[in-house]
């Protein structure tokens, strides 16, 4: 595609132009630029590389109306759907069921997910001196609103505190993800999650902005007064596992997103039709449940509960809960 320019002080929007599919239609990614009329921060924002995650396009709409952007310093590359086919087809996937977050850098002449991988990589990130990534569980998993990032790095360490959720996790890199593409740039960046794929999720989607606003108060993008690290307790996860099924069959669920659970305490019971076969399913460590089905029916080996655990899972508890409770701003 011809270059695009941006002058200081303008608002463009335009589209990537990425591959043509056999039908000859054009797939295109949807862009939109802020330039401030000063210097500053270079920053990404993207969601739905996977297609039916589609809090973070709602996230996106509602942040280039935010009245914030007004004033802003630096640059905004507004990337609300980055898996246009995905998008159009309710599904994660690709035509080819590639999973789009694990072609990253891509390449000019690969597959599709490597062509849209590499032309997201070199058309935005690369511009850029941050990132942040939305995503929701998959399709019948809901998500506590949490961020995964690596926490070992300085700069990154700094933005997830600044993104103000009670829940971090120290994620490693999965090979062929953007979060691995943007850590060989040098460009430090998040993984929001929350809520599930195909449903939006009010409180989700308002976390997801007030993080994003918060985040780019703290880097001198815009001056925002909402809600801001100093003001909560915010905790790193130890470790994370997953409950899995003990055995085929419908889950009667006792424990939801966000309890607290002791080791070997009764989660839910999986039966079978009649009822008569019934077993327990049981936390396997202390922590607090940060992801969890929707769907109740289920086949021995699923994943069923997400369980974080922390150092102190009782204060995670009260933070978690405050967090929930609380009417987070528009």
């Amino acid at each position: 595609m011809s270059k695009i320019e941006v002058a200081k002080g303008e608002r463009k929007k335009f589209n990537l132009n990425v591959a043509r599919l056999y039908d000859f239609t054009e797939m295109n990614i949807p862009v939109e630029v802020i330039c401030g009329k000063k210097e500053g921060p270079r920053l990404f924002i993207s969601a739905a590389i996977h297609g039916d995650e589609i809090n973070g396009v709602e996230i996106i709409k509602r942040l280039l109306n935010h009245k914030a952007l007004k004033n802003i310093c630096g640059t905004l590359y507004a990337v609300p759907i980055v898996n246009v086919f995905g998008y159009n087809n309710k599904s994660r996937y690709l035509p080819d069921r590639r999973d789009l977050n694990r072609h990253f850098p891509g390449s000019q002449n690969g597959s599709l997910a490597g062509q849209l991988a590499y032309t997201f990589m070199s058309e935005i990130v690369k511009h850029c001196t941050h990132g942040i990534d939305l995503h929701t569980g998959a399709i019948h998993r809901s998500n506590l609103p949490q961020i995964r990032a690596d926490l070992d790095d300085a700069e990154t360490n700094k933005l997830a505190h600044a993104f103000n959720v009670p829940v971090m996790i120290n994620s490693k890199l999965p090979d062929g993800s953007l979060r691995e593409a943007a850590r060989a740039l040098k460009i430090p960046m998040l993984l929001f999650e929350g809520g599930e794929a195909l449903r939006h999720d009010e409180h989700v989607i308002r976390s997801g902005l007030n993080g994003i606003l918060t985040l780019m108060d703290e880097i001198g993008m815009i001056s925002f007064k909402g809600k801001k690290a100093e003001d909560e307790k915010l905790f790193i996860a130890l470790s994370s596992t997953w409950v899995r099924a003990p055995q085929s069959g419908s889950l009667r669920q006792l424990k939801h997103i966000g309890h607290r659970v002791q080791k070997d305490q009764i989660l839910g019971y999986i039966s079978d039709p009649f009822g008569s076969q019934k077993v327990a399913i049981k936390a396997s460590c202390t922590g607090i449940i940060i992801g969890a089905v929707t769907m109740p029916l289920l086949n021995k080996g699923d994943a069923v509960f997400h369980i974080a655990s922390f150092d102190n899972s009782k204060d995670v508890k009260e933070q978690v809960d405050d967090f929930l409770d609380e009417k987070i701003g528009p």
